[in-house]
């Protein structure tokens, strides 16, 4: 999963305990804080591979300490764990940057599960990506055409990454649902749609239009179109 320690962020000491236990027992190491302040401090030391972060704590909330995380460029997997598991309320967590959402109380076998796949989601995103002259550069989360680039967000990253591992071949609305925002389920929201809109922007100021729409069907990347 990590050879990195994993950050666990629970004021609960003793869900935090049977947590690390558990990850104990699957062989990783982790460490434990329980506060928002504590958590941000440690994952600016730089040392951990993943994190499991409980929404309600003492000081910070964990939605405000996730944005802080992402609006800083922090792309370590987080596992939001929650005993608010309304729709909305998943999709807010979601929203905020965590890569799978976890309702309270959990099976040790599920939590991991989802820690281990959101680990390999986001070791598939480690390596350069390229479609013709279009290219991703996972380390300064860019896209260029030949020369000329673009940052981009986090969704838009993964977004067009998983379109690229996918180019010429449909993508459907829910295959980037699960793939790019952990979801399981349908939102009800056009949480696609409009940061699809806002990926093709981007694009377009590099003078690339390869994502194309197939209405009912879903979305493609077409090679053709990111130049030889």
């Amino acid at each position: 999963m990590t050879q990195k320690p994993v950050l666990v962020v629970e004021d609960d000491p003793i869900i935090a305990g049977v947590i690390c236990r558990s990850l104990a027992a699957w062989g990783h190491p982790s460490l434990h804080a329980l506060t928002g302040r504590e958590a941000l401090a440690l994952e600016r030391e730089g040392a951990v591979g993943a994190i499991i972060l409980d929404r309600m704590l003492p000081d910070i909330g964990g939605i405000e300490i996730l944005s802080q995380w992402r609006a800083s460029g922090c792309n370590t997997p987080v596992l939001m764990l929650s005993a608010l598991g309304s729709v909305q309320d998943r999709v807010e967590g979601l929203k905020a940057g965590a890569d799978d959402y976890l309702t309270k109380p959990f099976d040790d076998a599920e939590l991991e599960a989802r820690l281990a796949a959101i680990c390999r989601r986001n070791q598939r995103k480690g390596d350069d990506l390229a479609v013709g002259r279009l290219r991703l550069d996972n380390a300064a989360h860019r896209a260029f055409l030949g020369d000329a680039g673009i940052d981009l967000n986090r969704k838009q990253f993964s977004m067009l990454a998983y379109l690229m591992r996918h180019a010429d071949r449909v993508v459907t609305r829910a295959m980037l649902l699960e793939n790019v925002w952990g979801y399981a389920f349908d939102p009800a929201t056009n949480i696609v749609e409009s940061n699809l809109s806002r990926l093709r922007g981007r694009l377009q100021a590099l003078g690339c239009d390869a994502v194309e729409t197939l209405r009912g069907e879903g979305y493609v990347l077409r090679s053709a179109k990111c130049g030889a």
